[in-house]
């Protein structure tokens, strides 16, 4: 992907940003845009290569160069011999490409004396991010990263989208491992930082929720000093690493002492959540338009951070009654059937997984409910039990019919049984077709469909072959 100005900065700035050597060109090139993909390199763009798990960019250097790039980064490390530069493309040295696309993120946004909002968090980044940004766009221009854009690639190639014109910016960070929270934070350099919740998620890079704890908190530790930290008042921990850091504190949640609350939260089905938002003593009855009451606690940050930045009450309150759900995380449709389809296949951990299973509860009304269920990944040695809680959870909020595919069924199947599920209502079927067909003998109108799992599995190809089969309602 690659984003643009014109004109960006110059060969000067990147070699100031990163701590490069020029080793061939002029440092007083302007370029146009930053690029890390050679099939859609521009003239004038500065090329990064970086390495991936299957390529590195360094061996798509001529591509670049021909699409226009009119300088490249190289890493000190790969051999420079095998490449050959024309004379009118500026090369620039790095010890390592990628800490240099970073580096150069943090110079560009170094620029700007915006409000930066960082969001991370185990569930609920992208949804609390949509709501900033939905909420924030009615009274300010904004940047907000695109997408899943959280990493460390995706954060810096969104940050070089701010630009002069912008009021704010809101951004989305992620983590599989330990130590990215605190490198994108020092990326973003955020003004205010939301942390939405902390559960199982990537135990395979981490460990334990502590250690996910810990590595979330990096936020609050490292975002600018006096900044501002909010978080779910339920969580204590969240608030010390936040008073270490001198941060001010906007606490959100349901109990009496946060700052931004919800009061009489109830699910309305199709409709809804309901509640009463209080924000700092005024109250508001609204109806926010998703599904799952764990809902309301992305609305509840997001009207914090819109409050931290100067909207007003009624454009915050309007803000949230014209959410949409973002593609793939509980997201509802209704089948032509009658019964509903909600697809929250973007991502699966035990935390998101419970609160969706709960969302199904509450709105399937006299309706029955059904699980197309697959792995949750990146789960690491307890991923046996924790699907096996998953199944047990299952069984428990009454779900009547399971599907289930990946390599840990058995597991799911076995903690379901375990809580009373029985045979006749768990199935094995791979084929995302024979499921619609399957599926489609079964609802009838009123029923539910809920369809989760890891990105890596794939879902989102049984929510199309049931939408294709069954057709769609609206």
């Amino acid at each position: 992907m690659m984003m643009h100005q014109d004109p960006m900065l110059s060969g000067g700035d990147v070699i100031e940003a990163t701590g490069g050597f020029l080793f061939s060109g002029s440092p007083a090139v302007e370029f146009a845009g930053i690029s890390t993909d050679s099939r859609k390199a521009r003239p004038g763009d500065l090329f990064i290569p970086l390495a991936g798990e299957k390529y590195d960019g360094h061996d798509f250097l001529p591509d670049a160069v021909k699409g226009g790039a009119s300088g490249v980064l190289f890493q000190k490390d790969h051999d420079m011999t095998a490449h050959r530069f024309p004379r009118d493309v500026t090369v620039i040295l790095v010890k390592d490409t990628l800490t240099a696309l970073g580096d150069l993120a943090r110079w560009w946004r170094n620029g700007f004396t915006v409000p930066v909002v960082a969001i991370t968090g185990s569930a609920g980044k992208t949804t609390t991010k949509e709501m900033v940004a939905t909420i924030v766009e009615r009274s300010m221009n904004i940047m907000k990263s695109p997408g899943n854009f959280n990493n460390l690639v995706g954060l810096p190639l969104s940050l070089f989208q701010l630009t002069a014109s912008h009021e704010a910016a809101v951004v989305e960070l992620g983590t599989n491992r330990k130590g990215e929270i605190r490198r994108l934070t020092e990326i973003a350099l955020p003004d205010i930082g939301i942390i939405t919740a902390i559960g199982a998620a990537h135990l395979e890079g981490f460990g334990t929720i502590e250690e996910i704890r810990k590595e979330k908190t990096d936020l609050f530790r490292h975002m600018k000093r006096g900044g501002i930290a909010i978080f779910n008042a339920d969580d204590r921990a969240l608030q010390r690493a936040a008073e270490q850091r001198g941060c001010r504190v906007i606490r959100y949640g349901v109990e009496v002492g946060a700052e931004v609350r919800a009061e009489g939260v109830e699910s309305r089905g199709r409709e809804g959540i309901g509640c009463t938002l209080d924000i700092e003593g005024v109250r508001q009855e609204m109806v926010l338009p998703v599904i799952g009451r764990h809902q309301i606690y992305s609305a509840l940050a997001a009207a914090s951070a819109a409050w931290v930045l100067g909207i007003d009450r009624g454009e915050i309150w309007e803000g949230l009654k014209s959410f949409r759900p973002v593609t793939g995380r509980m997201e509802a449709q209704p089948l032509r059937n009658g019964a509903y389809l909600v697809d929250d296949t973007y991502n699966a951990n035990p935390l998101s997984v419970r609160e969706a299973l709960a969302a199904l509860r509450d709105m399937k009304g006299r309706g029955r409910t059904v699980v197309i269920f697959g792995d949750m990944l990146e789960l690491g040695d307890r991923s046996e039990y924790l699907h096996e809680q998953a199944g047990e959870f299952m069984a428990e909020t009454g779900v009547d019919r399971l599907f289930v595919r990946g390599g840990f069924s058995e597991s799911v199947m076995r903690g379901a049984r375990r809580r009373g599920m029985g045979e006749k209502c768990i199935l094995c079927p791979e084929d995302p077709r024979n499921l619609a067909e399957e599926l489609h003998s079964f609802l009838r109108e009123g029923d539910w469909v809920l369809v989760k799992g890891s990105r890596g599995m794939r879902m989102d190809r049984y929510v199309q072959a049931i939408v294709d089969r069954t057709g769609n309602g609206t």
